[in-house]
């Protein structure tokens, strides 16, 4: 298995027989040069979508085109795309998993907002989720922008993810001590990976308190396009 960072709350997660595009922000990211936007989205079978904000919902719809692969996530907003924009979408709902070759993709809460611009002010855009990701032996919990909450209890229980991909930047999302305290209480990860941070200077810029806050764990700082093999 390779998670390979694209900046921001963006991962390429290759896994099993999928290579799955979690919020792949290519436009306007500035940790991801436009010259690497290519090898980042080479191969994937899927776009997988937290939330419609800009930096996670930008690119999706000329992705789909671009590489005719199907954008997953929340069922409100997939079956708008699937009416109105002509791409092939797969919608389902917290509390549902599907079946992606041979690996699963769980659906489950998060706590943050899911809207995008319009002319008449923001629009909900279905609404914001994490996702529970199996396969090669392991689960990771990819959170999507959340604060701590309290769904997280039962999250851990049933899912028992091991890997953590944890949006840790801080003002907009949980950030490194939330993300740790998080970690602790309600999970059993062996390893952590922090993301939604350093893209601008209102975010966190290391993950050194997440470290400390999880003695045991293997924190681990992501680089842009450089794999992190489990």
């Amino acid at each position: 298995m390779n998670i390979i960072w694209l900046g921001h709350g963006s991962f390429r997660i290759e896994i099993e027989d999928q290579v799955l595009l979690v919020d792949p922000w290519l436009t306007g990211n500035p940790m991801l040069p436009e010259d690497q936007h290519d090898a980042a989205t080479q191969g994937a079978t899927h776009l997988v979508l937290t939330h419609a904000h800009f930096d996670h919902v930008a690119d999706m719809l000329p992705l789909a085109r671009k590489l005719g692969i199907p954008v997953v996530g929340q069922y409100d907003l997939m079956a708008h795309w699937a009416e109105h924009e002509g791409i092939e979408t797969v919608g389902f709902n917290k509390g549902g998993t599907l079946h992606l070759g041979k690996v699963t993709l769980g659906m489950v809460p998060a706590s943050h907002s899911s809207t995008f611009a319009s002319p008449d002010g923001p629009r909900a855009g279905g609404s914001e989720v994490g996702y529970m990701i199996g396969g090669e032996g392991h689960v990771i919990y990819m959170s999507g922008d959340t604060a701590i909450m309290a769904d997280m209890d039962w999250m851990g229980d049933v899912h028992k993810p091991d890997i953590g991909i944890l949006s840790a930047g801080g003002h907009f999302t949980m950030d490194m001590k939330s993300a740790a305290y998080a970690a602790k209480r309600y999970f059993d990860f062996r390893t952590v990976i922090p993301g939604h941070y350093r893209t601008f200077p209102i975010l966190e810029q290391s993950a050194e308190v997440l470290a400390q806050g999880l003695p045991g764990v293997n924190v681990i700082e992501p680089e842009v396009m450089k794999a992190i093999t489990l």
